[in-house]
């Protein structure tokens, strides 16, 4: 399977999947052992990724579990030909709904067709929709796909309390959550084979918060992407306030505590929302699209983006990390140390971003900056 080489090592997502290689490859029941053969259900509905060959991963956060599932959606690649508006509108109808919550959406890069978890009502009920690359929308039948339930262990009598992102990583499927224990961030990784039951791996994590100043336990990675870096593997999250850290999870004992180290901060006041990387120009960058819960500083809304040089993840020395990590506090970066860290305008309003191919990604995007509950917009993005 074909991953997306930057100049520091191999980030390894399901986003930076290149459709060439997720259509050639395997299936993905191949990844898995002993799979159940039908009947998938599922008590909740939350984010969502893709693997090779097709592989949906789907958390099922009321269960403490992730399920990847065998869709046999192995393409060829048709890309969405024309910006969708009023998206709410087409889902509710394939799902038969007076109202629908969209939790997350995610492009398989196989295929081009885009997936969205919802929760629907009346009832709460959860629905898994895809739209077409003509605009269609219609109900995912998962009922007779093959699947592998993986449960996410805790620390014993620690509840889990949600699943804040997962990925794709090469080997292995990457998960963060949040438990109800001191040290409540949760990096998991399950290996291959992927097989039903108890058996990922687990991390508890210690993360600098730059813009606070101290050192937090509680606060989960809201996004992040695998990455390999000289034979060595870390997951690089980005949390709330808005330190973007790598954690080395290579060799570790299930039940390790990691500190992380601080590379970058993006300033209080943000959220991230999704992380990916791409090429462009020769130049590496790692996006991560935030949402602003204080005053909009950076441009006409509070979703906003920044784009980060790769090279910055290679920091490893104290006056280069953590409490001496590069900001960006407002719409210009601090310092001359800060650049190769910018706001990308072409994700102003994006809400949710999932990578199709490299520069390629799909925006779910507001349509109203002065409106939450407006509908919203999905289309194609070119990224400079």
């Amino acid at each position: 399977m074909k991953t997306l080489a930057i100049t520091l090592g191999l980030a390894f997502a399901a986003s930076a999947l290149s459709a060439s290689a997720a259509e050639g490859g395997n299936p993905a029941s191949s990844y898995f052992k002993q799979p159940e053969k039908a009947g998938l259900e599922l008590s909740s509905a939350g984010k969502m990724a893709f693997g090779p060959g097709g592989m949906l991963l789907l958390s099922d956060p009321k269960s403490a579990s992730v399920v990847a599932i065998d869709t046999g959606d192995t393409g060829p690649v048709v890309r969405l030909a024309k910006r969708v508006d009023n998206i709410e509108t087409a889902l509710a109808k394939a799902a038969a709904s007076e109202k629908i919550t969209i939790i997350d959406m995610a492009v398989n890069p196989a295929s081009g067709k885009i997936y969205f978890s919802v929760n629907a009502q009346p009832g709460n009920q959860v629905h898994i929709l895809a739209l077409t690359a003509d605009g269609g929308v219609s109900a995912v039948d998962l009922s007779k796909s093959p699947y592998v339930r993986m449960t996410l262990p805790t620390e014993e009598n620690a509840q889990l309390r949600n699943v804040t992102d997962l990925a794709w990583g090469d080997h292995s499927v990457i998960v963060a959550g949040q438990s109800a224990e001191e040290f409540a961030n949760k990096i998991y990784q399950i290996p291959v084979p992927l097989e039903n039951g108890v058996n990922a791996q687990y991390y508890s994590a210690e993360t600098f918060h730059v813009a606070h100043n101290k050192w937090e336990t509680k606060a989960p990675i809201q996004s992040f992407i695998p990455w390999e870096e000289d034979g060595q593997f870390y997951v690089v999250g980005a949390f709330a306030c808005t330190p973007i850290a790598k954690f080395p999870i290579s060799d570790l004992e299930s039940g390790a505590k990691i500190k992380g180290t601080s590379v970058i901060e993006l300033g209080s006041g943000n959220r991230p929302r999704d992380m990916f990387t791409y090429e462009k120009d020769g130049e590496q960058w790692l996006v991560t699209n935030t949402q602003r819960f204080q005053k909009n500083l950076f441009g006409p809304s509070k979703y906003w983006a920044a784009r980060v040089k790769m090279s910055y993840l290679d920091a490893e020395g104290p006056e280069q990390t953590n409490e001496n990590a590069p900001r960006r506090n407002t719409k210009v970066a601090d310092g001359p140390e800060a650049k190769g860290i910018e706001v990308v305008e072409s994700l102003f309003g994006a809400v949710i971003v999932s990578q199709l191919d490299n520069a390629e990604v799909v925006v779910l995007r507001e349509t109203d900056t002065e409106k939450d509950d407006a509908p919203h917009a999905v289309e194609l993005v070119t990224l400079p």
